[in-house]
């Protein structure tokens, strides 16, 4: 009886998310014809939509897994629907400031910042859940890594945006590159390691591709770093940031799934 109530309120809330979309979407075009065909826009439009049908999806499996593993999905959730959220305006910012005639637009900085600030930790934050959902984490782990992540994305900004001078950006970049590699340390041999050796297969399957992701696919974001660095690749830039979102989260997320949903399925066959 549990399920058949939580899904009606699932059904209403992804009809909430379609009636809140509807008022985010731009009346702009897109210009992929001309002599500057806008792809830096089909980009942010791709990225917004698959945020949003990742935000779905995870909110509708959240009904088929233990309760145990309910949390973690609605994090999974979160992160996608917050970048979602976030990237109805960075597509607006974009689209608002492109020119067809030199083929350039305003990249929008401090609205990217702003969603890393909310949803890197929440990702972060998911090894620590995923792991208490198995009864194997500790709360000093979620603060180690919670804490390194906004050490991270706090350098990464003050770097990027300049805001503290030109001459702050590298040392900046320096700070932010020592906290990620901190975090996975902790991922790869720190007490994380340590801990999901007791969890169950799934858990272990999802641990080790999520801690591939934050090694390899956040790998993109201080390779960005150095491509802006000249400031005269804003428009692969922001493409690249893009996809690295898409992935980045949403397989995030189906990492998360697939373990609560395997875990789930074991618990079930026990009983």
């Amino acid at each position: 009886m549990k399920t058949e109530i939580s899904k009606p309120r699932s059904l209403l809330l992804t009809a909430l998310l379609f009636l809140v979309t509807l008022g985010t979407v731009s009346a702009a075009g897109l210009d992929v014809t001309g002599d500057n065909p806008d792809w830096v826009g089909v980009s942010f439009w791709l990225a917004t939509a698959m945020m949003l049908a990742s935000t779905v999806f995870f909110i509708m499996e959240r009904n088929s897994v233990a309760d145990k593993w309910k949390t973690s999905m609605t994090v999974a959730a979160l992160v996608t629907g917050v970048a979602w959220y976030h990237y109805t305006y960075m597509r607006e910012h974009w689209a608002s400031s492109y020119d067809s005639a030199t083929g350039e637009g305003s990249s929008p900085l401090v609205l990217r910042y702003i969603d890393w600030l909310i949803t890197v930790p929440l990702q972060v934050s998911e090894f620590y859940l995923i792991l208490a959902a198995v009864g194997v984490a500790t709360a000093a782990l979620f603060w180690k890594l919670f804490g390194a992540s906004l050490v991270m994305l706090i350098a990464g900004f003050l770097g990027e945006a300049e805001i503290l001078g030109e001459s702050t950006r590298m040392p900046m970049f320096i700070v932010g590159m020592l906290a990620w590699i901190y975090i996975i340390y902790e991922l790869w041999a720190g007490e994380a390691k340590e801990k999901v050796g007791g969890a169950s297969e799934g858990t272990q399957f999802a641990f080790k591709a999520m801690t591939l992701i934050l090694t390899f696919g956040w790998a993109i974001y201080p390779l960005g770093f150095v491509m802006g660095d000249g400031g005269d690749n804003a428009d692969a830039l922001n493409i690249l940031y893009n996809i690295a979102d898409v992935v980045n989260k949403t397989a995030f997320g189906l990492m998360v799934w697939y373990a609560a949903t395997m875990d789930t399925k074991a618990s079930s066959s026990e009983e």
